[in-house]
């Protein structure tokens, strides 16, 4: 592939969602070349699941071997490179990247996902998708019946407790302050034998990412194998809020049912636009944009 001609399509981000559209794009004989800067968000998980075929395999080598296998086709490019900027329009882009390259593309697919915005309590950044986990079918069936703890306050906080409840043994509920629960919820708490903890978490003890232990604001320190936590997150990509696609109340991009952006040309799939944070869900997403792109490609090639 020549990559100073005009290329069909420029995947910005080349983990599952970009590299599943690049399978589509190639098999599409469409001229592609993904721009990845090697930093997914799940780097350092130990295991993927809920993926046929791959359950307990991990991210690293998933996201590896369909790199191999993707760059057989012949039309499917990868450089490992960040891109910096992107202008132009529907059918003729202009894509930026921080070494000095430039390239020319027809349409564009984000695939970046997004940055979780951790909070600063010593250890839980080293912990973050090993033990201190966000979602209990990627990794709750791995810490059935263990001591498990749920950072989250409000009536949403005790309802997802409940809901954990199905995986964990004894389970906490930390609130990081003064729990806001009503008598409803708490009343469920109790039905359902969740302790419930109003001292704020300040250190998480671990050893290599595996918790062993909390230390509380309180003096206190409780023994646990599994923290669940929502933390909020921001774009990994500003390019696509720059160049004025939609994001939704929640900071996701806007995208319809064939993953196309509020912007002409430009499409969108994996994290970046849902909350389903799972590889399977990401290798759908970028299924579906990739057959929608070579879609709007071929059509637009033989019907001018």
């Amino acid at each position: 592939m020549n990559l100073s001609n005009m290329l069909d399509v420029v995947i910005v981000g080349g983990s599952y969602a970009g590299l599943s559209a690049a399978l589509s794009l190639g098999r599409a004989i469409q001229s592609v070349v993904i721009i990845d800067s090697g930093e997914p968000c799940n780097r350092q998980t130990p295991h993927s699941h809920n993926f046929l075929t791959q359950d307990g395999s991990s991210p690293a080598g998933i996201a590896a071997e369909a790199l191999q296998q993707i760059l057989k086709y012949p039309t499917v490019h990868h450089v490992k490179d960040k891109v910096s900027k992107v202008q132009g329009h529907d059918h003729h882009f202009v894509v930026k990247t921080t070494s000095g390259s430039t390239f020319e593309a027809r349409k564009i697919l984000f695939a970046t996902g997004i940055r979780d915005l951790l909070p600063d309590i010593p250890g839980m950044s080293q912990c973050w998708g090993i033990s201190v986990i966000h979602c209990p079918y990627c990794h709750g069936y791995e810490y059935r019946g263990k001591q498990t703890g749920i950072m989250m306050n409000g009536d949403e906080g005790a309802e997802h407790a409940v809901f954990i409840r199905n995986w964990a043994g004894q389970l906490t509920l930390f609130t990081q302050g003064k729990a806001n629960i009503s008598a409803e919820k708490r009343a469920l708490l109790t039905r359902n034998q969740i302790r419930l903890n109003e001292s704020p978490i300040r250190k998480i003890v671990h050893k290599n990412g595996y918790i062993s232990s909390v230390e509380l604001a309180d003096g206190t320190s409780q023994a646990l194998d599994a923290l669940y936590a929502r933390v909020p997150f921001e774009q990994h990509c500003s390019i696509p809020q720059i160049l004025g696609c939609a994001h939704t109340p929640e900071g996701f991009i806007q995208v319809d049912a064939f993953n196309r952006t509020t912007i002409p040309g430009i499409f969108a799939a994996g994290d970046n636009v849902n909350s389903m944070r799972s590889v399977s869900q990401s290798v759908a997403g970028g299924t579906m944009a990739g057959a929608m792109l070579s879609r709007e490609l071929i059509m637009h090639k033989n019907t001018r």
